[in-house]
């Protein structure tokens, strides 16, 4: 069992970044595939980024690489997305999530992938 805590998030103007960390309980979080997701409201959750196991490979929402970016610290058990430049349509709750799946491009992107799932932190953006 992974449990998962995500912390970092609030209100920012526009322009303006967070960091945004997510928290495992277990050891065996070095085993697991890493992602980020966010849900604004009257959407459906939507894929963010995603780190592998070891913190060298990563994937992101197409609209969203080179403004956030996605790492871990395995000997922390912490993972955690640096947004820049942000703007009014980042506003949501961001959730982390593991998976013990395969780093998989396309199934990475998919929220049945991943076993573990965080509460969120919410993050708004005025403009």
């Amino acid at each position: 069992q992974v449990q998962l805590v995500e912390s970092g998030g609030g209100l920012v103007q526009a322009g303006g970044s967070l960091r945004l960390f997510c928290a495992a309980s277990s050891r065996t979080f070095s085993f697991a595939n890493m992602g980020w997701f966010r849900q604004a409201p009257g959407k459906e959750r939507e894929f963010v980024a995603a780190i592998n196991r070891s913190g060298t490979s990563a994937y992101y929402a197409d609209s969203l690489e080179g403004r956030f970016t996605v790492s871990r610290d395995n000997g922390k058990n912490a993972v955690s997305l640096q947004m820049n430049t942000l703007t009014p349509e980042d506003t949501a709750v961001y959730y982390c999530a593991a998976t013990d799946g395969p780093f998989n491009m396309v199934t990475m992107k998919q929220t049945p992938t991943y076993n573990y799932w965080g509460q969120g932190t919410q993050v708004t953006v005025s403009s």
